[in-house]
């Protein structure tokens, strides 16, 4: 939880914002065992996701996040699918 950009630190600030401190760390916890146990009967190496792992999974939903965000702060939005080339 305290290293940068890493999978387990983005689940860890989506749990706590819901659950609670104590309870992201429990799940995360319990998300350690699961890699090691994977890692070591798969004897394969740990993929790291990245921190932005949610934000990519569902582009749509941070979108429509981030403009209640931006009508709680008092601003119209419109959402309009652009054509941005990676």
């Amino acid at each position: 939880m305290r290293s940068k950009n890493t999978y387990l630190t983005a689940q860890y600030h989506r749990l706590a914002a819901r659950r609670g401190d104590k309870q992201a760390i429990v799940a995360v916890a319990h998300s350690i065992v699961v890699i090691v146990y994977h890692v070591l009967t798969c004897k394969e190496p740990y993929r790291e996701l990245g921190g932005d792992y949610f934000e990519r999974r569902n582009p749509e939903a941070r979108a429509k996040r981030l403009a209640r965000q931006i009508e709680k702060l008092g601003y119209t939005v419109t959402l309009a699918t652009g054509g941005v080339a990676a």
